[in-house]
């Protein structure tokens, strides 16, 4: 049995639709639980963040990490760019050494160049980048919009207050030389200097203070029907 192009299209449309409600209306990681406390917070959507952080990923490694500024804060903070990786630098999101898409002559090879270059970049991860400039108290906006650009705030924010509340729980949980191996890269990347939270609100403390709370009780298995009461 044949089917319709508009039938295909509306069971494509009903398929993708399904699909996308299971991860949209949950509440990013970063956010405090609000179990007991009222109505919930703000849900985070995922199928609408994950552009944005595409979006920043091709931002830090097709213009950032060839910006001069940009290596020099990295080698102040230690911390080598996709392109200085060896033995598989990554250079562009297109395979470029330039950081600009080329022509190829041989169009089939081409492409699988470029296939191959746009799995490599996706590969690469932002979270060792936010570690380091939280630990170092570097995270603030103007040096975010450097890395990531316009779209740092949606693309990469929530893994930075993530980050920011991991580096608290670190701070709480072990002392200087424990945090410091937690942030260090060996065997060369180790974190020059660490310094205190950059310019924690007092909402963020509490809602570190919270999900703290919430890790205690994880601990003694206090979770589920033995949770306490709040």
């Amino acid at each position: 049995m044949a089917f319709s192009s508009s039938s295909s299209e509306d069971n494509f449309g009903m398929s993708r639709s399904f699909r996308d409600a299971r991860f949209t209306g949950i509440n990013s990681p970063s956010e405090a639980s609000s179990r007991g406390k009222g109505p919930a917070g703000p849900q985070f959507d995922i199928i609408a963040w994950f552009p944005k952080y595409q979006s920043c990923q091709r931002y830090f490694i097709d213009h950032a990490q060839h910006e001069p500024l940009v290596q020099a804060f990295a080698s102040f903070i230690n911390i080598l760019l996709p392109f200085q990786r060896q033995p598989h630098p990554i250079f562009s999101s297109t395979g470029s050494r330039s950081g600009k898409s080329r022509l190829d002559k041989d169009a089939t090879r081409g492409s699988s160049s470029e296939a191959s270059a746009a799995a490599a970049a996706s590969a690469v991860s932002l979270i060792p980048f936010l570690r380091r400039l939280v630990v170092t108290g570097m995270d603030v906006p103007q040096v975010l919009h450097g890395f990531f650009g316009d779209d740092w705030q949606a693309g990469v924010g929530p893994q930075r207050e993530q980050e920011r509340r991991n580096y608290l729980f670190a701070a709480k949980s072990g002392g200087w030389a424990s945090v410091k191996r937690d942030y260090d890269m060996l065997p060369l990347e180790t974190v020059p200097f660490m310094r205190p939270l950059y310019e924690p609100t007092d909402g963020e403390l509490q809602a570190a203070e919270r999900s703290w709370s919430e890790w205690l009780a994880l601990e003694d298995w206090m979770v589920g029907p033995r949770a306490p009461p709040d």
